[in-house]
């Protein structure tokens, strides 16, 4: 196969328009692209507590924006739910939900973590739900399934008390981690036969900040890598995204993704110096914090000029770097999809 040119506007010839499959598998494989695929996704809060209020959401989202890549957008709690943790929404920016009643209260607690049917309850009514809008949207674009890190997971159960038990009484922890595990592993097999195309799967403690790079190694990568692997010739393709600030990135370059996610506009490393550390499609570009949140469509136009000029415009999706706020308005998300899909027009 011939060398594809190094940028985006190097070939003489206007490429002629992709689907999203079609745009989304050349920009994987560093090839030219008509433009370069864009997805932004966001919570529906409350409304995503119902099967058919989150299908009617996720349609109408994708049906208005026709982006390249649909994120499904059960709730952030919704794996802690039938262990018995309670959530709640508090009128958050960025519509997500937050544990209110945690399962994990006393170390002890750890070992009350049991298996749980991934085909009711709140897990069961994710797929329930991402089965209904894969349907509806017949394989036109890739869908995920959102899937939380096994520690992710604990964390939700627990709060804070994970890290005192997790460096006190790590038996306990791992005896925990494994049922998350089997149970995440079976979930997102679920999904895959539900419709989705591969998973979306978050990390939220892999961070300099929160864990040492021994300690994510034992209690997160041992076991993200088990769930990937369950997925292993399953997915099409999945991406990783890894939330927070100051984030072991190269710890994650190695797992068996396509894609990665994390908050490119505000922590290292910039999309440039990714682009050499990481072998997949790059996702982000856009402060979900800033332009898109203030409605500043000249910033948010920059910001994806700008993301291209990083990479050439090869092997980038443009994306947030995590949800957009509930309040982004249609300019502000409208300013990102023209600047993307214009962008093969620029001299």
């Amino acid at each position: 196969r011939r060398t594809p040119p190094t940028g985006l506007h190097d070939t003489k010839e206007r490429l002629m328009p992709m689907d999203p499959w079609q745009r989304v598998e050349a920009a994987l494989e560093g090839e030219a692209v008509d433009h370069p695929p864009i997805a932004l996704w966001r919570h529906f809060p409350e409304d995503d507590q119902h099967v058919d209020k989150l299908v009617a959401h996720t349609l109408d989202w994708q049906r208005r924006w026709a982006f390249d890549l649909v994120k499904f957008m059960p709730s952030g709690t919704y794996g802690v739910e039938d262990w018995g943790a309670v959530s709640a929404y508090g009128g958050q920016a960025n519509g997500a939900r937050a544990v209110v009643g945690p399962r994990v209260v006393h170390t002890d607690d750890w070992l009350a973590i049991r298996d749980l049917d991934v085909r009711r309850g709140s897990y069961g009514r994710q797929n329930q739900a991402l089965k209904a809008a894969a349907a509806a949207l017949k394989g036109s674009v890739p869908i995920l399934q959102t899937i939380f890190s096994p520690l992710t997971t604990a964390r939700k159960l627990s709060t804070e008390r994970l890290f005192a038990d997790l460096r006190r009484s790590p038996d306990a922890l791992h005896q925990a981690l494994s049922v998350i595990t089997d149970v995440t592993i079976r979930f997102a097999l679920d999904a895959i036969d539900a419709g989705a195309h591969g998973v979306f799967f978050a990390t939220q403690l892999a961070s300099y900040r929160l864990l040492a790079v021994d300690e994510y190694e034992r209690f997160g990568k041992a076991y993200d890598l088990r769930v990937l692997a369950a997925l292993a010739g399953k997915a099409r393709l999945s991406m990783l995204h890894a939330h927070g600030d100051d984030i072991m990135f190269d710890l994650l370059a190695d797992y068996p993704v396509e894609m990665i996610n994390w908050h490119d506009r505000l922590t290292e490393p910039t999309l440039r110096d990714a682009a050499s550390r990481f072998p997949g499609l790059l996702v982000g570009g856009l402060n979900e914090h800033g332009a898109l949140a203030k409605g500043d469509l000249h910033a948010v136009e920059a910001e994806v000029r700008d993301a291209i000029a990083q990479t050439g415009g090869r092997r980038l999706m443009i994306g947030p770097g995590c949800v957009v706020p509930v309040a982004a308005t249609d300019a502000a998300i409208g300013a990102a999809l023209r600047a993307t899909r214009e962008s093969a027009r620029q001299p």
